[in-house]
């Protein structure tokens, strides 16, 4: 049993370390890299790099520019979704961790009480004969299973623990991502487009009333 938990805990802590290994990401760069996109208004470009990023924040910002059109309220709500929709599999198998570590000691325990009833058996059996050393060798052996349950369950709850302050992390990060996309696509979408000739101050100045005033001074001097 003892045996059949520590691989299922070892199993579980390689599965965390490449799964978080696969997700490393450097969130300040994907953003910076989709603002470049987004302000150039190619959203396809924007959704395909988006596409290529590993990780939980690259499919929350690809969830959201998807629907980059929509106002800002509906793409905050689109944003928290995909991120609540990523937090199961950030989360997978640490039950299973924390379970291993909850159990292994139990078990141990179990066999260590096991282990005496065997030794008080045999000791009542022989009629009182056996000698301190058979019942010193009997309370050896009952005591080694629980020494290798808390083997087993120390490692598993310090690795579960790791896992659990990694997942908090990456869940901030997938949360700091959804705000910035979203400010990232409204900002663009409401900032004032400027004329690439004169800007936009250039065409109220064409349109002020002073501008067509002078034009109809010159008009009358003709």
């Amino acid at each position: 049993m003892l045996l059949a938990l520590s691989f299922a805990g070892m199993m579980i802590v390689l599965e965390k370390i490449i799964f978080f290994q696969r997700t490393k990401i450097h969130v300040g760069d994907l953003m910076l890299g989709l603002a470049n996109h987004v302000r150039k208004g190619a959203h396809d470009e924007a959704l395909r790099e988006a596409a290529r990023a590993p990780g939980s924040v690259a499919r929350v910002a690809h969830a959201t520019l998807m629907r980059h059109y929509l106002p800002r309220a509906d793409l905050r709500d689109i944003s928290m979704e995909a991120g609540q929709m990523e937090v199961p599999r950030i989360e997978k198998n640490l039950r299973g961790l924390y379970t291993v570590a909850l159990i292994a000691p139990l078990v141990g325990l179990l066999g260590t009480v096991n282990g005496l009833i065997v030794t008080f058996a045999k000791m009542s059996q022989s009629s009182g004969l056996s000698s301190n050393l058979d019942m010193t060798k009997g309370i050896y052996q009952a005591l080694i299973t629980t020494g290798l349950g808390l083997l087993v369950a120390v490692p598993a709850y310090l690795f579960y623990l790791y896992f659990v302050g990694r997942t908090k992390r990456l869940v901030h990060r997938i949360e700091r991502g959804a705000i910035e996309i979203v400010n990232i696509i409204c900002d663009e979408r409401d900032a004032p487009k400027l004329d690439p000739v004169g800007g936009s101050d250039s065409e109220e100045i064409k349109k002020s009333p002073i501008n067509k005033a002078a034009k109809n001074s010159k008009g009358s001097k003709k």
